[in-house]
């Protein structure tokens, strides 16, 4: 059901986004963890003393002083979450909406290729960059804290985050990539593929800043990422993980289901 040459592609096409967000990690994860002292105050935990409503907006609240809190505090917060939704969001518009909107679909579905080949391969260019992305996070994160703090990273348990994070980011690519399958017109594809997890973090910033709206955070679908659940070993941030694996299954199928019948008006 895969096209090879369209995957290859898809995939050259990519390598381009890759790049520039691996280059990103790489600087804030450098950052980032240099600035850990396994015997001193880190010095992220002095600025989130001094400015607590803003750090607990972007979740940047340690629930551990191991290095793998750290990181999961100070990272996994923001970083890991805006970085490979913003990669999403472009990787959906290019594989789908733009072919569309610029008639190049025409050309794609003029190959002894069906439409269901044609989505399913494209599904499967922006999964792998999704994959890929987080996957290098984990070695990044793996070999700089091995290199700074020799043994002080709890691996299979910083292992586990990062597979959380990919199940977060499939979900988030399956709207964004379901949103490029049902519109015709880019702005509309884009407008609500960005739209709608952009506005979900805005609820989850919004849900970490006080007691008054905590409530926020269970409209929003970044509560089912528990990283600090997750580091924790809880059951019920495991469950979260399975709900957004599941929803990123059904989102990218009912995606290909639709663009295989839609008229695209090509």
């Amino acid at each position: 059901m895969i096209n090879w040459t369209l995957y290859k592609r898809g995939i050259q096409g990519s390598v381009k986004t890759l790049l520039i967000f691996a280059a990103v990690i790489t600087m804030y994860f450098s950052i980032i963890v240099s600035m850990f002292d396994p015997n001193l105050e880190n010095v992220l935990d002095e600025f989130a003393k001094a400015m607590p409503e803003l750090f607990s907006m972007v979740g940047m609240n340690p629930v551990s002083t191991e290095l793998v809190g750290f990181m999961e505090a100070y990272l996994y917060g923001f970083i890991m979450l805006i970085f490979p939704m913003l990669f999403s969001i472009i990787s959906a518009y290019r594989l789908v909406a733009r072919h569309v909107d610029r008639g190049s679909m025409t050309y794609l579905l003029a190959a002894p290729v069906n439409r269901a080949t044609v989505a399913f391969t494209q599904m499967k260019v922006m999964g792998t960059g999704i994959f890929l992305l987080v996957l290098y996070a984990t070695l990044l994160g793996i070999v700089n804290c091995e290199l700074a703090f020799p043994g002080e990273l709890d691996i299979g348990r910083f292992i586990m985050l990062n597979v959380g994070a990919l199940c977060l980011h499939l979900f988030i690519g399956g709207i964004c990539f379901l949103c490029s399958c049902i519109f015709s017109e880019s702005k509309y594809a884009v407008g609500l593929g960005a739209g709608i997890p952009t506005l979900q973090f805005i609820i989850q910033m919004i849900a970490n800043t006080g007691e008054k709206l905590e409530g926020a955070r269970y409209a929003t679908f970044f509560t089912l990422y528990n990283s600090g659940g997750i580091i924790a070993g809880e059951q019920g941030a495991m469950w979260g993980l399975v709900a957004l694996f599941a929803g990123a299954v059904a989102l990218y199928a009912l995606a290909i289901a639709i663009f295989t019948k839609r008229d695209l008006h090509i």
